[in-house]
């Protein structure tokens, strides 16, 4: 099978959707904050949006070319912590109340748990099964 006959894995469309929303949001947070008094939570949450959309592009890219058991996993950890970690910022620097008690700290530990799931991931990879 030709490359460009492969089909594309469902985790890279998912990726590359995560990846530009992610990184539109980051810009954006990142404008507010400097064309406004907005809080320092604001600048550190986009930051934190900026950082991580380049990862769900590289798992995407890992997904299309490796089986690799933990990437939809690391997918999912990221996303849900990004979303508790930054809303959680945003939530404070916008509308002055938090997301909820602990959603914080809980999307921080899941965007390290993604992380871990990561590099687990480099302990298993193979490749992929032609497709037929």
């Amino acid at each position: 099978m030709l490359e460009a006959e492969k089909p594309t894995a469902k985790l890279l469309r998912i990726c590359l959707v995560l990846s530009g929303v992610t990184g539109a949001l980051g810009v954006i947070g990142l404008a507010l904050s400097a064309h406004s008094d907005a809080p320092a939570l604001l600048a550190t949450g986009a930051q934190m949006m900026l950082f991580h959309a380049p990862v769900f592009l590289g798992v995407g890219l890992v997904a299309q070319i490796r089986r690799a058991p933990f990437l939809p996993v690391v997918a999912l950890l990221l996303a849900s912590g990004l979303t508790l970690f930054c809303g959680d910022l945003f939530s404070r620097s916008f509308v002055s109340e938090k997301l909820f008690s602990m959603a914080a700290p809980i999307g921080g530990s899941l965007i390290i748990l993604s992380w871990f799931a990561l590099a687990l991931n480099a302990f298993l990879l193979f490749p992929k099964k032609p497709a037929v």
